[in-house]
């Protein structure tokens, strides 16, 4: 835990000293505030992964004077993390990185990982047995999908105040609750610093939302956390392939079942922004009940409101896969259960048929 609060304390000074410079400085102000998936009526700095990268060297490097032996890992993880990172930077600043190019420097992250790391998808367990996968043709390149798309995935739910830190934090402390169960240190300390750095910006970040993640800190915390993962998995036999499955299925199916939505419903390219996520449909359909209407000071609280519904959502997957970690038939079950839920519930709001449950009492 003497990571996690290094890093926490690192984090939560480095955005302060970011927010104000960038107020001062002018830079990387997102102001448009007409697209489809905006939600916030003044300029916000939307350069939160600059602060967490920093806070994540830093108590890396005070974790290396402690534990000298995590020094390889720790910094290469780092240096791959930093090539996920450095597009969506870019982005942040230009606007003008296409999602290709972003998701083309997430493999290239990943397969730096693959090499220097060892992280590659090498098994898939099943009840009845494991499938052992060995040829590179095919493992490199679902080793790669994973890691991207986990990070890519990251980044469509970042869409509210503290959403997709929040989720990062359920699952980084889930896996290092199971490194823990299986005594892998790396893996325990990274999770417990990417963590505590993603909860430092997270106190700026919600509910007010004096800054934002950005593309560069969701492509730089989901990287992260599919590496953590899969290293995780694949270091320790004894932890089923079906709990990373479980535990990542929110941002990964949500990212799935968007793209579906997008060719297929729609007709558009799946890179094609819309407000239709599930996240965005909680928002405009659920929680505008419970503030009212599109004006700046009820459309802060609207914003703070949405993300909580989405928290408990994740901790439906996050939950039983960090108590079921082994346990690949039940793991898997849960799966089922998530995606078969996630439809249904999805279905119900799209058609104006919202469960009540879902509807606090409405406040002014």
């Amino acid at each position: 835990m003497f990571s996690f609060f290094v890093s926490f304390l690192s984090c939560a000074l480095l955005t302060l000293l970011v927010i104000k410079f960038a107020r001062k400085n002018g830079m990387a102000l997102d102001g448009d505030f007409g697209g489809v998936q905006k939600v916030h009526t003044h300029a916000v700095a939307r350069i939160g992964g600059i602060p967490i990268f920093l806070a994540v060297i830093v108590a890396s490097g005070i974790s290396v004077l402690r534990q000298p032996a995590l020094a390889p890992w720790l910094m290469t993880l780092i240096a791959c993390g930093a090539i996920a990172l450095s597009g969506g930077i870019v982005e942040d600043y230009t606007g003008k990185v296409s999602p290709g190019r972003r998701l083309l420097l997430t493999m290239v992250a990943a397969g730096l990982g693959y090499w220097l790391l060892d992280a590659r998808v090498v098994r898939l367990d099943f009840p009845w047995g494991v499938l052992v996968l060995q040829a590179p043709w095919l493992v490199l390149p679902l080793t790669l999908l994973a890691v991207a798309g986990i990070a890519n995935a990251v980044n469509i739910i970042d869409g509210f105040n503290g959403l997709a830190s929040v989720v990062c934090i359920f699952m980084l402390l889930s896996l290092a609750y199971v490194a823990l169960q299986v005594g892998d240190m790396f893996v325990l300390v990274a999770a417990l610093i990417v963590a505590g750095a993603a909860a430092g910006f997270l106190i700026w970040n919600y509910p007010v939302g004096l800054i934002f993640l950005g593309d560069g800190g969701a492509y730089f915390l989901g990287f992260l956390l599919g590496e953590l993962a899969l290293l995780l998995v694949m270091r320790n036999p004894d932890v089923s392939t079906w709990y990373a499955a479980l535990l990542l299925i929110y941002p990964a199916f949500e990212t799935v079942f968007s793209a579906y939505r997008r060719m297929f419903v729609r007709g558009k390219s799946p890179a094609m922004p819309d407000g239709i996520h599930l996240h965005s449909l909680i928002f405009r359909r659920i929680v505008q009940w419970t503030v009212g209407p599109r004006e700046a000071r009820a459309l802060m609280k609207r914003n703070a409101r949405t993300s909580p519904y989405l928290w408990l959502f994740s901790l439906t997957a996050v939950i039983p896969a960090t108590v079921f970690w082994k346990n690949t038939g039940v793991l898997m079950f849960f799966c089922l259960l998530f995606i078969i839920s996630y439809l249904w519930l999805y279905g119900r709001i799209v058609r104006f048929k919202s469960p009540r449950w879902l509807f606090l009492s409405k406040k002014d």
